[in-house]
């Protein structure tokens, strides 16, 4: 029964992580728009500086002087940050293979292009390389999670034979 439960384990872990590389493909092309319109942002803000002589910096502190606007600078200086912080994770998860992803998570963990891409990501039956990888992967460590946790149950229950 154990090694049957055990068994299931493995195959729910197969399943699994078999389409982490497909949710990643997706979750790189949701992040690729979202630079994208983050950056026609900043382009914007910063020609309007420059055409009125002020830095980035220097414009944003023009935005000032009601509660509306300072709210706007706080928008803007977030808008800055993220299309950085999102700018630097595409370019880090364009140059990785989507077995290297897996070591990634801190570059796929924009809670808005999560969100985004799992609401409509549908499961496919892996077909590549790096898909039968991550299915042999996800089946050893749900195997052996299942087998663990199940010995860890089952210990107390066990009779000790006599030395």
């Amino acid at each position: 029964m154990l090694r049957i439960l055990a068994l299931a384990g493995g195959v729910a872990g197969a399943a699994s992580l078999s389409q982490f590389p497909e949710f990643s493909q997706q979750y790189l092309q949701r992040l690729a728009g979202q630079v994208d319109a983050l950056t026609l942002v900043v382009a914007e803000f910063d020609a309007t500086a420059a055409a009125n002589g002020l830095t980035r910096d220097a414009a944003l502190q023009e935005v000032k002087g009601s509660a509306f606007l300072d709210d706007r600078r706080d928008d803007l200086t977030r808008a800055f940050a993220r299309q950085s912080r999102l700018a630097d994770n595409l370019t880090a998860l364009r140059a990785a293979t989507p077995l290297q992803r897996l070591t990634m998570p801190q570059r796929l963990a924009d809670p808005e292009t999560l969100q985004a891409t799992w609401a409509d990501f549908r499961p496919a039956v892996p077909v590549t390389l790096d898909g039968g990888i991550c299915a042999l992967a996800g089946y050893l460590g749900g195997w052996l999670t299942t087998a663990g946790l199940l010995a860890l149950l089952a210990a107390p229950f066990r009779r000790r034979r006599p030395a």
